[in-house]
């Protein structure tokens, strides 16, 4: 019965506040803004608007490091990065071998004067950036490479860029869904052996080959220099692949892939930060996947909400309701009429919206009391309207007729039934269910329930007593032919 659902839990991310605070205290993106507020008219950029070489030196004493070949690299990397966010304008020459000019960028007014979208937007250009220059090819002497005309021939690296981009979007894909487990309890950091795995050995091969091991060391290897390269930008804390482990240059032994190794740390940790889940999702919601959030449905109507918690965790779909009600100005009688109102329906989820619109009405308090019970008379939600006052102790509830009883019944296992619980659970709703009422299967096949017949059959394969398990196949069989078919 259940439809469709999205692979992917919703996030918990922290506020932007949060978030953009964490962005500007990333050490690449300090360094780049460092270098932005330092240049002025006097510094010289290529004509690809790199630093010159001869001021590097300069630029790597301002940002505290070494004048030596790492300190310079750290300094044309925070310039690059400067540059591709906007912090940096540089004006390309007018003549050929000229030097170009540099001037502040209006996002580095941005970064003090703008808001945290502000910040976040240029630091996800910062992400961008990185991200192509960790999928970038490795170019250790590619003097064979480059043609006549000095240009690099790329078709002879063997590199797909697009084929980098994806693998590396795919592990980070991968590390989000681990970050996200169990509602958030697989949290902590990921084995890079676990990691690479997860993109290469398919998941129906018991014993991975020897083939399949290799291609896992070198994708680790390939793994290790890129997450490097991300950790400055804030997305991960990462410990990197431990330098003794290298059996050769470039090179994990395969015992790493394999488990062999006791201290599985010492191949590599990998975690996102609260700053790379944003990053992350951000990158796969401008890809077109369905990466929703804890929040998303804050100021939408009431069948936005049911619709859409249909779909989280417990603990998610809590949270999600709260930041619901309280951003609802009216009240909390108007609030709970619209969610009873949207949850009423004969259609295949109108089941589980009621099922959630009675977890959401515990939320709203007493307060949404009068909402209620304006539904007792109401077919499809007087049984959860006087299940909701009975629980809050209230006075002069009306007993429910007979039908509503056995209706709430079936809406009640229907609802579980797509909401895809723990079968233990949806045994024991069953079985207590159907125990409530004497002659249970005799009476309930009349219910005028779409869901009538499906329900009975579950109920005939899930119920534990042979005899009541017989009785509720009868019962789906006649339910059937009243409905005629």
């Amino acid at each position: 019965m259940s439809a469709e659902r999205p692979s992917l839990p919703p996030v918990r991310l922290n506020s932007e506040a949060e978030l953009a605070r964490d962005a500007l205290a990333a050490p690449l993106f300090v360094r780049a803004v460092r270098l932005a507020r330092w240049a002025g008219a006097g510094t010289r950029v290529g004509a690809g608007g790199e630093l010159v070489e001869a001021q590097l030196p300069a630029a790597a004493e301002h940002l505290g490091l070494a004048a030596d070949d790492d300190g310079a690299a750290y300094a044309s990397e925070a310039w690059r990065l400067a540059v591709d966010t906007g912090l940096l304008d540089v004006t390309d020459p007018e003549e050929e071998d000229a030097e170009g000019t540099v001037s502040a960028g209006e996002n580095l007014a941005l970064l003090t004067g703008g808001s945290p979208q502000d910040v976040l937007s240029i630091w996800l250009d910062g992400l961008d950036a990185v991200h192509a220059d960790a999928t970038a090819p490795v170019l250790d002497d590619f003097t064979d490479l480059v043609g006549e005309d000095g240009s690099i021939d790329f078709d002879a690296l063997d590199w797909d860029p697009e084929a980098e981009a994806e693998f590396l979007d795919g592990v980070l894909g991968n590390l989000y869904l681990l970050t996200l487990a169990d509602n958030g309890a697989g949290e902590g950091p990921v084995p890079l052996p676990a990691l690479a795995a997860s993109m290469i050995v398919p998941d129906d091969m018991g014993e991975p080959t020897d083939d399949i091991l290799e291609q896992v060391s070198e994708a680790m290897m390939r793994l290790d220099d890129q997450f490097r390269l991300l950790e400055p930008i804030g997305i991960v804390e990462y410990r990197p692949v431990d330098e003794a482990l290298m059996v050769e240059e470039g090179e994990a032994p395969v015992d790493a892939v394999a488990g062999d190794e006791d201290d599985v740390t010492r191949y590599g940790m990998v975690k996102l930060t609260p700053l790379g889940l944003y990053g992350v999702r951000a990158r796969m919601l401008e890809a077109g996947v369905d990466a929703p959030a804890v929040g998303d449905l804050a100021g939408k109507g009431a069948d936005a909400l049911l619709d859409g918690i249909a779909r989280y965790p417990e603990s998610a779909a809590r949270a999600e309701v709260k930041l619901w009600l309280a951003g609802y100005a009216d009240g909390a009688v108007p609030a709970a009429a619209e969610l009873l109102a949207a949850a009423r329906g004969t259609d295949e989820g109108g089941p589980l919206r009621r099922l959630h619109c009675q977890q959401a009405l515990a939320l709203a308090g007493p307060e949404a009391e009068p909402a209620v019970r304006a539904v007792l008379g109401d077919r499809e939600l007087g049984g959860l309207a006087r299940v909701w006052l009975a629980e809050r102790g209230a006075a002069d509830v009306p007993a429910p007729p007979e039908d509503m009883i056995f209706w709430l019944a079936i809406d009640t296992i229907a609802a579980h039934l797509d909401a895809d619980g723990e079968l233990d659970e949806l045994q024991g709703l069953i079985e207590g269910l159907s125990a409530q009422h004497s002659g249970f299967f005799d009476e309930v096949w009349r219910v005028d329930h779409p869901a009538t017949a499906d329900v009975l059959e579950a109920m005939g394969r899930l119920h534990s007593d042979k005899k009541a398990a017989k009785d509720a196949r009868k019962a789906a069989f006649k339910a059937r032919s009243r409905a005629g078919g």
